[in-house]
């Protein structure tokens, strides 16, 4: 039994009134907490919802615990496993998440908010408005603590920020869209075939101890991964630094104070109005110096056709949209691979693909791809846009075959010869793939990374295939 007693300290049907307790444990490790709750043990009575700070050595080994500390010891209240929000007469979900603090001095997300498992049953069933996530999400008391990689135990991390969110308006209409997206595939019977990068703000995110464990699903035979209903790490860093906490940098919106019924669409829109434009007359068009002219000026001119004044977009920040500029020959082809960052030879060894860099970056990343073709003249114009992200067959299948087999390779020890004057190794070539291979990505020779046999190579970097690139351009912005 609780000891009532505790909770006249707030109003637990009033979120303002919890979101006002909940500042005293700002400033406040989880150790802490823990500590003054069993100082105060003494005046309870019958009180019994949990653990107690002899069971520290559990408490770092789950991290989910931190939440449970927060829901016992500090708001007294015995953590279940209730379909409604955690404070279900205030409406009001409780959430404990970590953030960092970058080298540059900016503040991110650590990960993805998990919100509410998904059942591929049920939710097939359930209206946005209606369902079981939302009922869960729309009203969120926010707890972020500090990650620092030093910090041996996670009762020592600090909690830094703890405030009321509900998503703005003008996120309900991205997140009920993607929202749409993952119910959709779901009623196609593609259940397993979810990947973070379908969607803007919301995403389908894994959710299993291991990549073994699979669910039913309704409309196929074919198992699928568990997933749940997760704000992308990408929105709660923009969520950090906008609403949490004050005075951050922000970015300019695309869409200004209306309501548009797909945002995908309206981007797609105000780039199209210009296909035909040579890039010469963008750049008059939006007075930009060609003079020296920047390494970046079509994806410049991208984000000026969309209104936005900066090279940072509010709407591609929170959804990870990375803005690609593709050039097509006026032969029909894509000179150039597409890179990616260098990746360090000793980290890539230690990873699994479940959870490896690149699988990761595909997966949860967007794009948009912002085509221009030389014409006959040899003039390149703009021929329109395209959102974009990996298709999950080509992902699992090709790029999960080229990083293994150099993971392979490195694990194994990398073979450099020479052969005809050019120093060659053994890492997964263009010609051996249809979508990806392996190749530098260092500005010089003396540009390197640490290989695990100690040996000094050049950087290298996954690039997807020009080929493969533009098999995925829309035929009609090809033409």
């Amino acid at each position: 039994m609780i000891n009532m007693g505790y909770l006249d300290e707030y109003d637990s049907s009033n979120p303002l009134s919890i979101e006002a307790y909940a500042q005293k444990m700002v400033g406040k490790t989880f150790r802490e907490i823990l500590e003054e709750d069993e100082a105060r043990q003494p005046m309870m009575l019958n009180y019994d919802v949990g653990y107690g700070i002899s069971d520290v050595a559990e408490v770092k080994r789950n991290k989910g615990n931190l939440g449970q500390i927060i829901e016992e010891k500090f708001f007294h209240y015995p953590c279940n496993n209730d379909a409604r929000p955690d404070f279900y007469e205030a409406g009001v979900e409780l959430k404990v998440t970590p953030y960092r603090v970058n080298k540059n001095g900016t503040l991110s997300a650590k990960e993805r908010l998990i919100l509410t498992m998904i059942d591929y049953t049920q939710v097939v069933n359930e209206t946005f408005e209606e369902s079981h996530f939302w009922n869960k999400s729309k009203l969120i008391l926010l707890v972020y603590y500090l990650y620092m990689k030093e910090i041996k135990y996670n009762l020592d991390y600090k909690i830094s920020y703890a405030r009321l969110f509900t998503p703005p308006e003008q996120d309900i209409n991205i997140i009920k869209s993607d929202y749409d997206i993952i119910i959709s595939k779901i009623k196609q019977g593609k259940a397993h075939e979810l990947s973070e990068s379908d969607t803007l703000y919301l995403s389908a995110a894994p959710k299993a101890a291991t990549s073994k464990v699979k669910r039913k699903q309704p409309f196929s035979d074919e198992l699928a991964k568990p997933r749940a209903f997760a704000f992308k790490g990408s929105y709660m860093t923009f969520v950090l630094n906008n609403y949490i906490v004050t005075g951050q940098v922000t970015y300019e919106p695309i869409v200004k104070g209306e309501a548009v019924d797909s945002f995908e669409n309206y981007v797609k829109d105000k780039i199209d109005r210009y296909c035909g434009y040579s890039v010469g007359d963008l750049c008059i068009k939006f007075d930009i110096e060609t003079e020296r002219k920047p390494k970046n000026l079509e994806a410049i001119l991208a984000y000026r056709m969309l209104g936005i004044r900066g090279n940072h977009a509010e709407e591609f920040e929170k959804a990870n949209i990375v803005v690609k500029t593709i050039r097509i020959g006026k032969n029909d082809r894509i000179k150039e691979s597409m890179s990616f960052p260098a990746f360090r030879f000793k980290d890539l060894v230690k990873e699994k693909w479940e959870d490896s860099t690149f699988g990761n970056y595909l997966r949860e990343t967007r794009f948009l791809f912002v085509v221009y073709k030389y014409d006959n003249e040899d003039v390149l114009r703009l021929k329109g846009c395209q959102f974009w992200n990996m298709p999950y067959r080509d992902l699992e299948t090709d790029v999960r075959s080229v990083w293994e087999r150099t993971k392979k390779v490195i694990s194994e020890g990398l073979i450099v010869e020479n052969i005809n004057g050019k120093m060659k190794n053994n890492l997964p070539k263009a010609s051996e793939n249809l979508v990806c291979h392996v190749r530098p990505h260092a500005q010089n020779a003396s540009d390197t990374y640490e290989l695990p046999d100690g040996r000094h190579y050049p950087k290298q970097c996954f690039w997807l295939n020009n080929t493969y690139i533009y098999s995925q351009i829309n035929d009609e912005i090809k033409g």
